[in-house]
C-alpha cells in the first residue's frame, strides 16, 4: 500500500495497532506533506525501528513524471504508474494562485464522444495515493505551491467515489496539504446517485457538472451517461444538492461547432437553468486528430455568451491554456500509448 493512501485517522490507527504513539501520525503527516520527504529515513524524530517498519509496510512513491509539455502559464504532465499505465495532470498559473487539474482514473468508461480520455477505455481506478502524488510531484517539479485542485482530468471522479472523498480529506487537512475546501472542485458528467450522496459530504468543496447540451436529444448523442440519467433527473439531483449545501454549482459547456452552439441552444440552456444557483463556463473545444468534432467559431461563442448574459445567467468563457501543447484531456496519454 502507498503511504499517501492513508488519512491521518487511518495512520493514527496504524500506529496504535502496532503499539506505537498515536502522535506519530501527526509527525509523519508533517514530514510527508510539509517537508515532502522522499524516504522514511528522513523522518528523523520518529524512532528508527518505527521507520524500518514503515519501509516494510508502505511504498512512499507510486508515480513518476516522464514528460512535461510547457506553454504560456501552463504545464502538462504525463505520469507513469507502478503498473506502467499513464495518466496526466495540468498545472495552470492564474492571478489567484496555481491550479492543478488531476486525473482520477486510468482511462474512462463514460464514452463522451468529444473526449480523448473516453476514446481509451477505463483500465482501473486510481488509488487515493496516486491522486495525492500528482499534486506532490508537480509541486516538487515546478517549485510552486498548488493552491487549487480540480478533479477533472482523465476519468469520471464519481466512478471512483470513495477514493475521491479520501483525497479531499487528506489534501484539505491542516497537517496535510492544507488546501481550502472551497479551492477544491470535483467534476462529474452526471452520475445522479453520487450527486445525491455527495450532497451529504461534510466539506464545502465545489461541484462542477459536465453538461455540454441543453436537451436530451443532443446530450444522448454526445454523452451516453444521459441515457441512464436524463436531464430532468440530473437537474432534480442538482436542486437537492443545492438545497442541502447552499453551494453554487458550475455547469461546464464545451462549445462544439454546429452541435450545441446555436442561438436556439442558448435559449434552451437559459430555460433549463432558470432558478438554479449556478454559473456556466463556456469552454472552447480543444480539437484532436482522432475525433471528428471542431471548435465553435469565436463569433458563435460570443453570441451564445451574450444570450446567456442578457437572460441573467452568470457566464464566463474559459481562459484558454495550452494552445501550443497537447491540450485536450487524455491527448498526451494517447500519444504515448499509441506509440
Amino acid at each position: 500500500m502507498g503511504i499517501y493512501d492513508l488519512t491521518i485517522e487511518e495512520l493514527s490507527e496504524y500506529f496504535l495497532q502496532n503499539n506505537d504513539k498515536k502522535f506519530y501520525a501527526t509527525e509523519l503527516f508533517s514530514w510527508l506533506y510539509n517537508k515532502k520527504i522522499t524516504s522514511f529515513d528522513e523522518a528523523s524524530n520518529i524512532k528508527k525501528e518505527v521507520r524500518d517498519r514503515l519501509k516494510k509496510d508502505f511504498i512512499i512513491s507510486n508515480i513518476d513524471i516522464i514528460t512535461v509539455e510547457e506553454g504560456r502559464d501552463v504545464k502538462k504532465y504525463l505520469f507513469k504508474l507502478s503498473d506502467f499505465e499513464h495518466i496526466e495532470a495540468v498545472l495552470m498559473n492564474h492571478d489567484y494562485g496555481n491550479s492543478l487539474c488531476i486525473s482520477s482514473q486510468v482511462g474512462c468508461n463514460m464514452g463522451c464522444k468529444f473526449c480523448e480520455s473516453g476514446r481509451r477505455k477505463k483500465v482501473r481506478n486510481l488509488t487515493t495515493g496516486e491522486m495525492v502524488e500528482q499534486i506532490l510531484k508537480v509541486e516538487n517539479e515546478s517549485g510552486l505551491r498548488i493552491s487549487h485542485v480540480v478533479i477533472m482530468g482523465i476519468g469520471e471522479p464519481f466512478d471512483n467515489y470513495d477514493n475521491i472523498c479520501k483525497l479531499i480529506k487528506i489534501i484539505n487537512h491542516s497537517k496535510g496539504l492544507n488546501i481550502g475546501a472551497r479551492h477544491i472542485t470535483v467534476s462529474t458528467c452526471g452520475i445522479v446517485p453520487k450527486i445525491l450522496e455527495f450532497s451529504d459530504f461534510p466539506y464545502q468543496v465545489n461541484l462542477a457538472i459536465s453538461l455540454h447540451a441543453p436537451n436530451d436529444y443532443i446530450r444522448n448523442k454526445i454523452m451516453p451517461i444521459s441515457k441512464a440519467y436524463p436531464l430532468d433527473e440530473l437537474i432534480s439531483s442538482i436542486k437537492i444538492y443545492l438545497g442541502k449545501t447552499n453551494r453554487r454549482v458550475t455547469f461546464e459547456y464545451i462549445m462544439l461547432d454546429d452541435v450545441n452552439d446555436s442561438v436556439d441552444n442558448a435559449i434552451e440552456l437559459v430555460r433549463l437553468l432558470r432558478g438554479i444557483n449556478c454559473y456556466v463556463n463556456l469552454i472552447p473545444y480543444n480539437e484532436t486528430d482522432a475525433l471528428q468534432y471542431r471548435r465553435s467559431k469565436p463569433l458563435t461563442i460570443a453570441k451564445f455568451y451574450d444570450i446567456l448574459k442578457e437572460n441573467n445567467v452568470t457566464v464566463t468563457i474559459r481562459r484558454e491554456f495550452g494552445g501550443t501543447i497537447s491540450a485536450a484531456c487524455g491527448q498526451l496519454r494517447s500519444k504515448r500509448e499509441e506509440i
